[in-house]
């Protein structure tokens, strides 16, 4: 089953006529995903890898109503029309590639998208794939394989790791999410926890945050009503006040988003803390074995 995306999950790819966006276009469908129109105004009639291009969102929905993702490819200072637009046009889930979009630009944008109940996973997400299904994003396919573990990450090379050590350790994913490392996410990790905990394909979850922003810490309350074991990695323990780390949201300001805070709190609701990366699988073992 999954969550988010699955076998057969109709996607669009928004701005699919620039270099990188066509590039993993190809990717994508290579993989199996299920791609049936891409968006870049006045490129209409114009195809990327045999997928149609239309000037608008509501123009590929006409030709293609059943889409449900749309993928988001566009330079920073067009993504909250890119996703208001994907939004308005009935999209479900909006995955947001484009890094370092605007504050302001993506809290309205959020807002707008909550309305409307879609989910907007991003800005600065590698996306997301369930491995042998479908992929949305541009994640190396080769280090995930098929399995009952989901993972949900803010960094991109985390989330690959996380998967090549659960699969060399005999386990696989059923979905890996990105959640995306600019200051101001659409989704947030309770989102994904919510989702995880319904799947019937996912046995445990192994969530790995980063300093900066509260996102692992309003998810800890809801780790205490889970079913399921979640296992928690945060880096970033030895990071200074005030110095980014990595990602544009990856910063310690004042008191609030340091690593031990997180770990304390994540901690507190029952969450398996992993100290080192190394750790994750040995951890996710013990935890089936006791569930």
């Amino acid at each position: 089953m999954a969550i988010i995306i699955t076998e057969g999950t109709q996607t669009i790819i928004q701005g699919i006529t620039g270099k990188n966006a066509s590039l993993h276009t190809k990717f994508m469908r290579d993989y199996g995903t299920t791609i049936v129109g891409g968006v870049t105004p006045g490129k209409a009639g114009q195809q990327v890898e045999g997928v149609p291009v239309y000037d608008t969102v509501h123009d590929c929905l006409s030709n293609h109503p059943d889409a449900t993702v749309s993928s988001i490819w566009v330079p920073p200072r067009f993504a909250k029309d890119a996703i208001l637009e994907a939004v308005d046009a009935g999209i479900k889930t909006v995955v947001v590639i484009t890094e370092r979009i605007p504050i302001h630009d993506m809290l309205y944008a959020r807002a707008c998208a909550q309305e409307h109940a879609t989910m907007v996973i991003g800005g600065n997400t590698p996306g997301l794939i369930s491995p042998g299904k479908a992929l949305v994003g541009m994640l190396p396919t080769l280090t995930f394989k098929q399995g009952r573990v989901g993972t949900v990450a803010r960094s991109g090379a985390i989330t690959y790791y996380l998967a090549n050590s659960l699969n060399l350790a005999g386990f696989g994913e059923s979905t890996s999410v990105g959640l995306g490392g600019d200051p101001i996410l659409g989704t947030n990790f309770e989102d994904v926890l919510r989702l995880f905990e319904m799947d019937p394909e996912t046995d445990a979850v192994v969530m790995a945050g980063e300093i900066g922003g509260v996102y692992e810490e309003l998810a800890a309350p809801y780790i205490k009503e889970m079913s399921k074991p979640v296992i928690a990695y945060i880096t970033g323990k030895a990071a200074p006040q005030g110095k980014r780390l990595g990602h544009a949201g990856a910063i310690i300001e004042g008191t609030m988003g340091t690593a031990q805070s997180k770990i304390e709190s994540l901690k507190t609701y029952g969450a398996l803390i992993a100290e080192t990366l190394s750790e994750i699988p040995e951890l996710v073992r013990k935890s089936l074995q006791k569930s």
